[in-house]
């Protein structure tokens, strides 16, 4: 059986490189237009020819994203899109609309092409009907069961891959066709600008008695009744595997470069252990714990199992829950002195317990007995951001090797 494929977000060059480099077999990344993340950082050309070089150098994968609703007004500037993009020798585009497939078709005909999510696949001959059109790869709707994608892949010729989302955040709407952005905030969802209103506090008004806003939820601050679980499927990874899926895929070019390299960390693992024997396989909880110390809400299994009940929502509040800081990256080790290179990301202060994290889930803590910036001058804290310092380690570290900080006081119980 051919090992399934990990795909991780990448909002910027930075992200792509952190997602590889802990274990993502291919990375989708944005331009910057076309894509469905208008407020990620995204690509430039240059930053495109760099993250691809990085990852075929390493046998990975970069696929773009084209998976916009487009207006008549977008299509005038792809044709010359797809030229660049044919020029840069991606692995494939992500589209969903038929007008957009039929101009790579024009321009860049022999570019691999998945369907995205946005297509709102749910059935084998909607498929089989893309995949005689020339689709690679079709990109599932969230709304899917394990059952189901069974029978679909029973149903579809060997060569057309499906892909289906594994971890991060889910949409209220199906599959992303969402328009209460555009009625809201005038910022279309479908055209990668959605402002996420169904993360917001709503009230229920009658007409009659304006300004008296009465709690739709027994709470007196409102409810979040659109606001979703985040979907993690960690504790699934044989039924994912069995299933027939080619490739499982993280949400997040939003989020960052310390998310999408701890999220990819845990189920490159997981993968790995599976495939090393599913005999003896056993799902291991600090997988779990691990997920958990990046930004996260609560978590659901959305359809893979059973359609979502009322208590995949909360209604409480929309806020992430933030339980440990991305304070540094490494950026160079000195073997002979022990001494490490970090470019730091939050304030660290000599004295102070962080854990060191890198690929494969080789964790450790230590204390920060010494502290120095650039020039070798001592340091008690290191305030500025992205400031270059020295810090002593107890094991060897390598480039692209996080520090982090648990904001508990009972991380190291």
């Amino acid at each position: 059986m051919k090992k399934i494929e990990l795909l991780a977000p990448a909002g910027d060059l930075e992200k792509l490189k952190m997602a590889i480099i802990y274990g993502a077999d291919a990375v989708y990344i944005g331009g910057q237009v076309f894509g469905l993340r208008a407020s990620a950082k995204n690509f430039s050309f240059e930053d495109m020819k760099k993250g691809i070089e990085f990852a075929h150098k390493r046998g990975k994968k970069v696929y773009v994203t084209l998976n916009i609703i487009p207006h008549n007004e977008d299509l005038k500037e792809l044709p010359g899109y797809l030229k660049e993009l044919k020029e840069l020798n991606i692995d494939a585009v992500i589209l969903s609309d038929p007008g957009t497939f039929m101009y790579v078709k024009e321009f860049a005909p022999d570019m691999e092409v998945h369907l995205s999510t946005q297509a709102n696949n749910t059935n084998y001959m909607s498929a089989k009907f893309w995949h005689n059109q020339g689709i690679k790869r079709v990109i599932l709707a969230r709304e899917m069961s394990f059952k189901e994608i069974k029978e679909i892949r029973e149903n579809i010729p060997d060569d057309l891959e499906l892909e289906g989302f594994v971890h991060g955040a889910m949409c209220i709407s199906y599959s992303g066709r969402c328009l209460l952005s555009n009625y809201m905030a005038n910022r279309d969802a479908n055209r990668g600008a959605c402002a996420h209103p169904c993360r917001w506090q709503y009230y229920l008004m009658e007409e009659k008695r304006p300004g008296e806003y009465m709690p739709v939820f027994e709470d007196e601050k409102g409810t979040y009744f659109f606001n979703s679980k985040d979907l993690c499927m960690i504790e699934y990874i044989p039924e994912l595997i069995e299933s027939g899926l080619s490739s499982l895929k993280i949400e997040g070019r939003m989020k960052s470069a310390y998310y999408v390299a701890n999220i990819v960390n845990v189920y490159r693992k997981a993968i790995d252990t599976y495939y090393e024997n599913k005999e003896t396989y056993k799902y291991d909880p600090n997988w779990m714990m691990e997920i958990k110390k990046a930004s996260h809400r609560k978590f659901t299994t959305g359809f893979y199992i059973d359609k979502p009940k009322e208590e995949e929502q909360l209604y409480a509040n929309s806020s992430y829950i933030r339980e440990y800081d991305f304070v540094g990256l490494v950026v160079d080790y000195d073997e002979k002195t022990g001494i490490a290179r970090v470019e730091q990301r939050n304030r660290v202060f000599k004295g102070e317990t962080i854990e060191v994290m890198g690929p494969g889930m080789k964790n450790y803590t230590q204390n920060i007995e010494h502290l120095w910036n650039d020039k070798g001058e001592a340091l008690d804290v290191a305030p500025h951001p992205q400031q270059m310092i020295k810090i002593k380690m107890e094991k060897p570290v390598e480039k692209y090797h996080i520090l982090r900080r648990c904001r508990k006081d009972d991380c190291l119980e």
